[in-house]
């Protein structure tokens, strides 16, 4: 059945929490609980806020159960900044993502978002917007792309079967830096639970000439099987050199959602949403976030849907 405005999972990302991944059950409670006074029913497990596959089997029923306590479903786990091509980490990444998937299944989730981004540096932790300093860029290798297909189709074997699907995270100066290479790297892996996950914000607010938003969706939409949104606004004056963005609610930022919603029924996106921003109180953000996604969204399931060309999740 259609997803329709008042069911379509709408998660809150976890970016504005600290690190509470050694905190005690009191503490995940007091976060999540601000998060259900927010108005959300799902939550995004940001692996920046606990590590779900560093968590104890004990520490998972704990997690479970302030969920429980605090009204919250997790229907996706994000991995942040952990790639599976690191030239230092790779093979370290590799196994905690697989323990990732194995904490997903048992948590309940349906996603886990990947990505090939990795820490940010020293001048990228300095910076007010770390996205306005350049950091690690993969590797023109071939062998290193294959790497990152092997490993990536390791993955989607064993999440298809628990039950969980996989999604990459579009993010600059990896192979799912661009529209063409991250849907060429979801075609060479080549696995129905492996999908995209469209965050265009990730490319529109560098600070350097960008795809069109609506080209970047155009092309990644048909692929994505989780959805990570946030907007900026974004000017720019060329021939001076005058390129800027900072974060702006979806709103009023300079992609149209509104545009875009109706791309990705066409389709046949029928995944989860993970409100996301930086700076401020970002968690008020989302909800406002939430609440404008839930406007535009179908109010009842005769819609129009495409084909998508990933597996969905079955919410």
């Amino acid at each position: 059945m259609a997803l329709t405005a008042e069911h379509w999972p709408i998660t809150a990302a976890l970016l504005q929490s600290t690190d509470e991944h050694d905190a005690d059950a009191a503490s995940w409670s007091a976060t999540l609980g601000q998060v259900r006074r927010a108005g959300f029913r799902h939550v995004d497990l940001t692996d920046s806020w606990v590590r779900p596959g560093d968590l104890e089997e004990s520490r998972q029923d704990e997690l479970l159960a302030v969920l429980r306590d605090s009204g919250l479903r997790a229907p996706a786990i994000a991995v942040t900044r952990k790639s599976v091509v690191d030239p230092e980490r790779g093979s370290e990444n590799l196994a905690y993502d697989h323990r990732t998937i194995d904490v997903a299944a048992r948590l309940g989730a349906k996603v886990v978002c990947l990505g090939l981004h990795r820490p940010l540096t020293p001048a990228q932790r300095e910076a007010l917007w770390f996205w306005t300093v350049d950091g690690p860029r993969d590797s023109d290798d071939p062998e290193v792309r294959a790497l990152a297909v092997r490993r990536f189709q390791d993955l989607g074997r064993h999440a298809a079967e628990v039950g969980v699907l996989l999604s990459l995270e579009l993010y600059e100066d990896t192979y799912l830096g661009t529209a063409a290479s991250a849907v060429r790297l979801v075609e060479e892996i080549g696995m129905p639970e492996v999908g995209l996950c469209p965050d265009v914000g990730n490319l529109i607010r560098l600070h350097r000439p960008v795809e069109h938003w609506r080209d970047l969706y155009a092309a990644t939409l048909p692929y994505a099987n989780y959805w990570q949104a946030k907007s900026y606004q974004r000017d720019e004056h060329p021939d001076r050199g005058w390129l800027m963005a900072v974060p702006a609610p979806l709103e009023s930022g300079i992609i149209n959602h509104r545009e875009v919603v109706a791309m990705a029924l066409d389709a046949g996106f029928q995944g989860i949403i993970c409100t996301e921003h930086y700076g401020g109180d970002g968690l008020s953000v989302c909800a406002a976030n939430r609440e404008y996604l839930r406007r535009i969204l179908p109010e009842n399931g005769d819609y129009r849907l495409g084909t998508s060309r990933v597996t969905q999740p079955v919410l």
